[in-house]
């Protein structure tokens, strides 16, 4: 499937797919109210680790762009941690990470349970967003982002894929 968001006449390099299984079930959520998925056209993708690719996705965005998601984040309830370090990206911590898997799962403070899943796959890899709603403040908190979540998932992964193929 390919993103309607996207520039007309440019190069498709990231659609949007149904959410794998087995990317599903790396999920630690109680349940799933809202899930995303993307998959970049990118060769090899085993150049890097799960997590270099989340540090180049996210840490390696443009300022501007690193500002805007840390503000959303925030603005949802998503406690955040330092914007680098060891054990965190771009403030998510990291809950399980290995060469093909980094699971960031940030915790609500509002209700709102965030994770971002970056899966090496055979010749792409998978960027898969989950949330957890616990409550109506949650759901009142993601109404106005869920429409613009995908589009913001594609220029993310975008500007990554242009990067790296500088």
């Amino acid at each position: 499937m390919v993103d309607s968001t996207s520039h007309p006449g440019a190069p498709e390099r990231v659609c949007h797919v149904p959410v794998p299984p087995d990317a599903h079930a790396l999920s630690t959520l109680a349940w799933i109210d809202y899930e995303n998925a993307l998959v970049p056209d990118l060769d090899p993708a085993q150049d890097r680790t799960a997590e270099q690719w989340a540090r180049t996705v996210l840490e390696d965005a443009p300022s501007d762009t690193r500002q805007a998601l840390t503000k959303g984040w925030t603005a949802l309830g998503l406690q955040l941690g330092p914007a680098q370090g060891q054990g965190f990206v771009l403030g998510w911590p990291v809950r399980h990470s290995t060469p093909d898997v980094l699971l960031l799962s940030a915790d609500p403070t509002l209700g709102l349970h965030g994770q971002l899943l970056f899966q090496r796959r055979p010749h792409t890899l998978l960027l898969a967003a989950f949330i957890q709603l616990d409550g109506e403040r949650a759901r009142a908190l993601w109404a106005p982002a869920e429409g613009r979540h995908p589009h913001v998932m594609h220029q993310v992964l975008e500007q990554a894929i242009s990067r790296t193929a500088a």
